[in-house]
């Protein structure tokens, strides 16, 4: 596990080692630690705009013993297959997850909502979505503790935009995405009351 002051000092060194400035958008328990809905992950998970920046990047953590790891036990089979899954790399308890452009086929083009730079002999961008763009990425990939964590986020925020929920994961003209975000909500609905509407509206979309 990573903390928040671990995940700063991190991205801190990260920059000495990059070759050029870069920057990159945080999805998951790193975008978590940056809006406060917690405090450790043990995962950073990370968007890169070209596979060219990912390859920059993953030089930087390598020269830090960072080893590229196999997706089994992490991702089920399904999302194993797909190419755009992300490549994972470790160092004892950390662990990144980096994707380039999209989560799983999920085009990353949201709203960012904040960002952290982080300075060292080049510069690191650290990109943050906002709290329904959260929910949704953590629907979609649908590992061990992103249940977990968007219940952690609704705990805290009382005023979800659930009609912008629904009408993102519309757009991107999946069916997968929409069967993965109607089953997530339909476990929520033992913590938070989701209008029958938005459910109505995904099943809408389903052949």
């Amino acid at each position: 596990m990573i903390n928040v002051k671990d995940q700063e000092d991190l991205f801190r060194l990260i920059a000495d080692y990059l070759e050029k400035d870069l920057s990159c958008i945080a999805i998951g328990g790193t975008a978590m630690m940056f809006s406060g809905y917690k405090t450790t992950t043990k995962d950073i998970d990370l968007v890169f705009k070209d596979s060219n920046d990912r390859d920059i990047f993953i030089k930087a953590i390598s020269e830090l013993g960072y080893k590229e790891k196999s997706l089994i036990n992490v991702y089920d089979e399904k999302r194993r297959e797909l190419k755009s899954k992300p490549k994972m790399f470790s160092r004892g308890d950390e662990r990144f997850d980096l994707f380039v452009k999209e989560v799983f086929g999920f085009e990353v083009n949201q709203d960012i909502v904040q960002r952290a730079d982080f300075l060292g002999k080049k510069e690191l961008i650290i990109q943050i979505i906002g709290k329904e763009d959260l929910v949704l990425l953590k629907a979609v990939t649908s590992r061990e503790k992103d249940l977990e964590d968007i219940e952690t986020i609704i705990q805290v925020e009382k005023n979800l935009d659930w009609s912008y929920i629904i009408e993102e994961v519309i757009k991107q003209n999946n069916q997968w995405f929409i069967l993965d975000l109607e089953e997530t909500m339909q476990k929520l609905k033992k913590i938070t009351f989701i209008p029958e509407k938005f459910f109505k509206r995904l099943h809408s979309q389903l052949n």
